[in-house]
């Protein structure tokens, strides 16, 4: 994962060795209630495919099914890493796009270099922020009504997900709205050296969705030959001293090249119109316990999340304000410096067309630079039907940054 290529079109895999032909693979990424209830067996169903569809569907098409999720919560545990084959990212990318190959392909999106006062002794961190769109809520409670149903098929909305993720890959992966970690993500992205935490709200609206996979949530995943834990907060976040629905992750991480110390968080805040002050609470929260977190700022901070806030809110000026001296990563892609993006989500719902700047990149401005920066897709590529489509599979964009330590005094 040392590369980092840029998001180049699908190419097929025929030919190639699967990734997932083997049986100790496939049972890696069984359903852990399978498992559960076969102990000792390594059973894996045959799902249909289309034609030239690659071998990889029948592994990554297992998910837990609602019963699974909903009735036998002990099934939800992270698979063992030590059990689980390293996977060669190259590979997996192949392998993905053998299964998209009937779909279009992805569209090109460049790093902005900005401009830096002195080069980096260390390689970037590339942090990754993304709202993946939970399975349950895109097909059942987000009405995307430009949307055909077959783009939200998970079957391949899985592989587009993991496609963006590795066509980047970044050293730190921060994602919401994530319904499906202990089935997908989890396996495979530890078999990509990844470590990864997880968080679901405590009452999901996923949970409402017939034939859910189980709640969604926060999770965040980083390379640990570039990083060790120190140490992880699971923060349920509270708006006038009542706990709510949304959560965070924050985590302490030491850089191994360098030595230093960086605390990252994920969030994702209340949704909605008419909950603005609500919002600001969680956000006010939120950078209380980060204020323990990183000693009164003395750890740098990298702030990922979907806010559910335009620049106007209160709880955006609540962090550009913060004594945490933070700032928005993704401001810096703006002719002055001060303006975020247009939008970062833009999709089609029955109440109407819904273009907004609701996610962010926040970073310790006096410890951290930004080094480059992911520019959005356009209006153009976007296309009239919005997101999500057969191109890309979540209505938020997914925002990439590279950092670097500024020189400690």
């Amino acid at each position: 994962m040392n590369g980092k290529p840029g998001a180049a079109g699908r190419r097929g895999a025929s030919g190639k060795r699967c990734l997932f032909s083997r049986s100790r693979r496939l049972c890696a990424l069984l359903p852990l209630c399978s498992r559960h209830l076969l102990p000792g067996a390594c059973i894996a169903s045959v799902y249909p495919m289309g034609n030239g569809t690659s071998r990889l569907y029948s592994a990554l098409a297992k998910t837990l099914t609602s019963s699974a999720a909903s009735q036998h919560p002990e099934y939800l545990v992270a698979a063992d890493p030590e059990h689980l084959e390293p996977i060669d990212p190259k590979e997996l990318l192949e392998e993905c796009r053998a299964v998209l190959h009937t779909r279009p392909p992805r569209f090109q999106r460049d790093f902005v270099a900005l401009p830096a006062d002195c080069p980096s002794s260390h390689p970037p961190i590339r942090v990754m922020q993304w709202n993946i769109l939970a399975q349950a809520l895109g097909e059942g409670k987000d009405n995307f009504v430009q949307c055909p149903i077959e783009a939200l098929k998970w079957e391949e909305r899985k592989c587009l997900i993991l496609e963006e993720i590795l066509a980047y890959q970044p050293d730190i992966l921060c994602l919401q709205e994530v319904d499906h970690y202990f089935d997908t993500f989890q396996p495979l992205l530890s078999r990509l050296g990844y470590q990864g935490t997880f968080f679901p709200k405590p009452w999901s609206p996923c949970l409402d969705v017939e034939h859910n996979n189980g709640p969604d949530g926060c999770a965040l995943f980083f390379l640990q030959n570039r990083f060790k834990l120190v140490n992880s907060a699971n923060i349920r976040l509270t708006a006038m001293t009542l706990k709510t629905n949304q959560v965070a992750i924050a985590q302490t991480l030491e850089c191994r090249e360098s030595s230093r110390q960086l605390c990252i968080a994920v969030t994702h805040l209340k949704a909605r119109t008419g909950w603005e002050r609500f919002r600001s609470a969680q956000g006010c929260d939120l950078l209380q316990n980060l204020q323990t977190i990183t000693q009164g700022a003395k750890i740098p901070l990298i702030v990922c999340g979907d806010f559910n806030a335009e620049p106007t809110e209160e709880v955006y000026k609540h962090f550009a304000s913060s004594s945490l001296n933070l700032n928005s990563a993704y401001k810096l892609l703006s002719a002055d410096g001060q303006s975020e993006p247009p939008y970062t989500t833009w999709k089609i719902r029955t109440s109407g067309e819904c273009r907004h700047t609701l996610d962010y990149i926040w970073y310790s401005r006096q410890a951290l630079r930004v080094r480059s920066a992911l520019d959005l897709l356009t209006e153009e590529q976007i296309g009239p039907n919005r997101l999500p489509s057969f191109n890309y599979p979540s209505d938020h964009l997914s925002l990439v940054c590279d950092f670097s330590f500024n020189e400690e005094p």
